[in-house]
């Protein structure tokens, strides 16, 4: 039996290149909060090609919708841009994020993670604007690590962007957290779907040879691009990302 989805619209403005929603979906007991954006024009019901947005750690959804959201509104793909637990406004109610030390926390909140996102591509593909087969996940460093092992189990992404992302960092955590959330092997199981990844070539906390790594263990067809910058990509990775989404959505 399918489940119904629970949404709050709580504004709708208009924005350069389409318009904004806030809104929050419901999973379980929880509210999650969003951003979605969409493109100007009227589309053709289920016309239209979608990313789910999920951002970095300590970040929150507004870096997401406000850099490729934006990219993308302007191409005529709308986006999900979702404050993951502990995040953006969920911070003050969460109270503060678990200490890497604390594992068995983080991966409480990990599943909760990839259920959020799950959601996501769920309420994307639910809209009647938009075309459910033509759906993709893009994730900035920890976002990235979550688009991964969603693409992994959801054949509904069908193109993905990892964006300063990379394998596990070398550590006494890494063998305990691979069995749990293994990005080389995620990336295996991508089967043929197109991968684009975008990275730092002086990035300290996903170091180049992490997204190396990750990159050789997805098939073809794939594509990294290096930038000059650090864990921080340019404002250009986000229309490139734009770009190569348009080309394959």
């Amino acid at each position: 039996m399918k489940k119904l989805l629970h949404q709050r619209v709580l504004s709708d403005t208009a924005v350069p290149g389409g318009r904004r929603l806030d809104l929050e979906v419901r999973l379980d007991d929880d509210w999650v909060p969003g951003a979605l954006l969409l493109p100007a024009g009227r589309a053709a019901p289920g016309a239209m090609p979608a990313a789910l947005l999920l951002h970095g750690y300590s970040a929150d959804k507004e870096m997401m919708a406000g850099t490729i959201g934006r990219a993308l509104a302007q191409r005529g793909i709308a986006s999900l841009a979702l404050d993951l637990p502990l995040h953006g406004e969920r911070r003050a109610a969460g109270g503060a994020r678990p200490s890497p030390a604390n594992v068995m926390e983080l991966v409480r909140h990990w599943r909760a993670a990839l259920a959020e996102g799950e959601l996501g591509l769920s309420y994307l593909g639910a809209r009647a604007e938009i075309d459910r087969a033509r759906l993709a996940a893009v994730g900035y460093s920890l976002g990235s690590y979550l688009c991964g092992a969603l693409a992994a189990r959801d054949p509904r992404v069908r193109a993905l962007v990892l964006a300063a992302g990379g394998d596990l960092p070398p550590g006494p955590l890494t063998a305990f957290a691979r069995p749990i959330m293994d990005p080389l092997e995620n990336m295996r199981a991508l089967d043929g779907r197109p991968l684009l990844m975008v990275a730092g070539r002086r990035d300290r906390t996903v170091t180049p040879a992490q997204a190396e790594a990750l990159f050789a263990a997805a098939s073809q067809p794939k594509e990294i691009r290096w930038y000059d910058s650090g864990h921080i990509l340019p404002v250009s990775a986000a229309t490139d990302v734009a770009d190569w989404l348009r080309d394959r959505l």
